[in-house]
């Protein structure tokens, strides 16, 4: 369990009222409370952010890392990945979620992404989970995310949670739709069984979307009101475009585009326009991935 206010993982004792994935917060503003009372769908209070990225930094970054020629090499997704989860970190009101109408703080801090397989129409996805740790830096997700797409990749393979929805694709339709169903109304109370959700991208604290890699532009995604996930990010193509500097001049650059969707409820601008300076802010300077996701950084006075 996250402390709020240091980042830091403690021990937490299950209270009456919370779900497994997550603490209910039963100090909350009355704005907020009422909030989550009359928009109770997450799809109906998505607020859409759109940034874009110099990636002037990072790609120095990256030739520094990548100089002894890595078996695996450091790339911008891995860091745009590592940025969100120390954002999330830092900005704990982004790891919340609103079920049935009650807010939460999510147990654990995690991204989820899509691996495919092979890059063809035909080729199969499979889902990938990242369930970070307070120490946790670039290098230890790089190892993380090598582990899981060089396994995603191997000839056959199915992560549980695809292998569990081809379970109700197998039944007679009646009675999938019926448990289906079902499984909806545990899922708005949290009961859904661990074994449907252990790698469910929606049950993650962000899901990310690397667009680009198949030569799409960044944009707006939904969220959903299945799951907790409060928090979608588009990664879109790069592309050289013209960055401007105070005096009006500008040089052409590679940039990326980001598409980032959230659930409006659970914080206020000032709180959303401060977590996207942080994110910014790391993604300019990619060399303080390197210390740990719950170190603090001075970003109020930085450049973005």
């Amino acid at each position: 369990m996250q402390d709020t206010k240091t980042n830091k993982t403690k021990e937490y004792k299950r209270r009456r009222g919370d779900r497994k994935d997550g603490r209910l917060i039963r100090e909350i503003d009355p704005l907020h409370y009422v909030t989550g009372v009359i928009y109770p769908h997450r799809c109906d209070n998505e607020a859409y952010i759109a940034e874009r990225i110099d990636l002037t930094a990072i790609n120095e970054y990256l030739a520094r890392k990548n100089a002894d020629d890595p078996e695996y090499k450091y790339n911008m997704f891995q860091i745009i990945v590592t940025s969100l989860l120390k954002t999330i970190t830092l900005r704990p009101v982004m790891n919340r979620f609103i079920a049935n109408g009650k807010f939460y703080q999510r147990n654990e801090i995690s991204a989820s992404f899509v691996v495919k397989q092979i890059f063809s129409d035909s080729g199969g996805e499979v889902l990938a989970f990242i369930r970070a740790k307070e120490d946790d830096t670039l290098d230890t997700i790089h190892q993380d995310i090598f582990r899981q797409v060089s396994k995603f990749r191997g000839e056959g393979y199915v992560d549980p949670s695809s292998d569990a929805m081809d379970v109700f694709n197998k039944m007679p339709r009646w009675l999938s739709r019926f448990l289906l169903k079902l499984v909806m109304k545990l899922d708005k109370r949290g009961r859904v069984p661990q074994f449907l959700i252990e790698t469910d991208p929606y049950y993650s604290s962000c899901v990310i979307s690397n667009v680009g890699s198949i030569r799409l532009k960044s944009g707006y995604h939904h969220l959903t009101n299945w799951g907790t996930c409060s928090l979608f990010c588009l990664i879109g193509e790069i592309k050289k475009r013209p960055v401007f500097a105070d005096d009006g001049t500008f040089e052409m650059r590679p940039t990326v585009d980001l598409g980032i969707t959230v659930d409006e409820r659970l914080g206020d601008g000032y709180y959303y326009s401060r977590t996207i300076k942080l994110l910014k802010y790391l993604l300019h300077h990619p060399e303080l991935l390197e210390r740990p996701l719950s170190e603090k950084v001075d970003f109020d006075n930085g450049d973005e």
